[in-house]
């Protein structure tokens, strides 16, 4: 007779959590009316992930690598990316309550008569709200998955409703759902990639889980066909997520397309989420075969760290800048899976939580930017902006110092903990490759600064919205940390350090 599996409830309720609230807000959208669906959902969303905040407080010291059967362990690693997931969710839900691009305008041109009814109501898109719910779950999801199903489950539910959420802007229909094609027909092929590899992977050690792996690895050697090819394919699906080069061309398209607020929570909880289930698969799973896959993911840390910096100067266009930005700070995360230490463990924690809260502000910026016809990110037209609006351009300055590494911001320390630790494990070159692609870097972020502040305005540029209190709070969230944990840095490090171990 078949036993029931085992689950520690208490471990999983973060998860459980967001996906009780994401059911609930499916529910909402059927049967609630539309007059007061946006504020009961927003609070929904709000409540569940401050609840589940509370929950991942409540369970920070316990820990278990059999909370799911084998297919979850729930560790300090796992925690901390929860954790850090469900602050960008809740930054993210903020800055999308306070957005008019999930509202169909009058402007844009109808497809139907029931489309055309709901621009003349100005009808707003509130089913983003259990949207962003299940791919938190999915994010939260990813990075404590220890075998290769829930692994790829999870990565299909954070994926499935991100390309939903993508192609839901109405200023800009046609470059947004133009993104969200590429992002599904991109990512089905690498979710295809990952699969292949984990089916190799489980031909090659008779095991599903990641410790299995590590056992058949150590048993048997590290050089048959098989757990190569896995490898190769299974590295293919997750550099497609995180944005490495050369599985980066969805992203500047992208960001390009998807309404603001969905880019700036997918730039920040996405790459958590990827990275995290990364780390934990080249750290716990593929240890004993680092020989197989060290010099080649180097290399790509490498090729990533280059392009995006380079790639990111010809840019005018003010998201495809941060998408190139983001595909440099892929390359430097890199570094630290290559590093494969508890100094690059933590430095990597450390990195992707103020990386993500300042990628979010910064986004939070670019909503504010606008003109009659709606928001503007062409960054020519931002010339003068200092003048006009001094706060505003002032914060997002802060927010590109951070990501230039400049020192007294928290990007700087990032940087420095994740080369410290590679030059510990003997990366040298990684390092120095690093440090001259943060220079070329440093060159673009200086000069949106220059145009910000030191450049005539012209007949148009545009002009800054009031945001409301959401968005404020969100951005000055965002801001605060960057300057104290730039300055104070021990107050989140030491927490990383004492998190970066993983419960095999």
């Amino acid at each position: 007779m078949l036993s029931a599996p085992k689950l520690d409830y208490a471990l999983l309720a973060p998860m459980l959590i967001i996906l009780g609230a994401a059911v609930i807000g499916v529910l909402v959208e059927a049967f609630v009316k539309q007059a007061i669906r946006a504020r009961l959902q927003l609070a929904i969303a709000v409540t569940a992930i401050i609840i589940a905040l509370e929950q991942i407080y409540r369970i920070r010291n316990q820990g278990s690598s059999i909370a799911a059967i084998t297919s979850v362990s729930i560790d300090s690693v796992g925690i901390f990316m929860q954790g850090a997931i469900l602050i960008f969710a809740l930054l993210g839900i903020l800055l999308i309550a306070d957005q008019d691009n999930f509202v169909a305008q009058a402007s844009t041109l109808p497809g139907s008569l029931e489309e055309a009814s709901a621009l003349e109501t100005g009808k707003q898109q509130t089913e983003v709200y259990p949207l962003t719910l299940f791919a938190v779950a999915g994010m939260m999801l990813f990075p404590v998955a220890t075998d290769f199903i829930t692994l790829f489950v999870a990565l299909e539910v954070l994926s499935l409703p991100l390309y939903l959420m993508v192609g839901l802007s109405r200023r800009r229909r046609l470059l947004s759902q133009e993104a969200a094609l590429k992002y599904f027909l991109l990512g089905a092929y690498s979710s295809a990639f990952f699969l292949f590899g984990a089916a190799l992977l489980y031909g090659y050690s008779g095991s599903l889980s990641l410790n299995g792996l590590t056992d058949a690895i150590r048993g048997a050697g590290g050089n048959d066909v098989f757990l190569l090819l896995g490898i190769v394919f299974l590295s293919v699906g997750l550099l497609f997520k995180v944005g490495a080069v050369p599985f980066h061309s969805w992203t500047p398209d992208v960001y390009q397309g998807a309404p603001t607020p969905i880019t700036g929570f997918m730039a920040a909880a996405t790459k958590a989420a990827a990275f995290g289930a990364t780390l934990r698969i080249f750290y716990v799973g593929l240890d004993a075969a680092q020989l197989s896959w060290k010099p080649t993911i180097a290399v790509i840390a490498a090729i990533t760290m280059i392009f995006g910096a380079v790639a990111a100067i010809a840019q005018r266009d003010i998201k495809r800048i941060l998408a190139f930005s983001s595909i440099a700070h892929a390359g430097f995360l890199l570094t630290a899976v290559v590093s494969l230490n508890k100094n690059a463990l933590a430095a990597s924690l450390f990195y992707l939580l103020v990386y993500g809260v300042a990628t979010i502000g910064a986004f939070g910026i670019v909503t504010l930017i606008r003109d009659s016809a709606g928001e503007v990110s062409d960054v020519n037209r931002w010339v003068g902006l200092g003048r006009k609006s001094p706060l505003v351009a002032a914060v997002f300055s802060l927010f590109l110092l951070s990501f230039a590494g400049i020192p007294l911001t928290s990007g700087f320390v990032g940087k420095f903990a994740i080369f410290a630790a590679a030059y510990e494990s003997g990366n040298i070159a990684l390092v120095v490759v690093g440090v001259l692609s943060s220079a070329i870097a440093v060159f673009f972020y200086i000069r949106l600064i220059l145009m910000l502040f030191f450049a005539d305005a012209t007949n148009d540029s545009v002009s800054v919205v009031i945001p409301s209190i959401l968005t404020r709070i969100s951005i000055s969230i965002g801001a605060i940390l960057t300057i104290v944990l730039g300055i104070a840095p021990s107050l989140l490090l030491n927490i990383a350090q004492n998190f970066a171990q993983f419960l095999r």
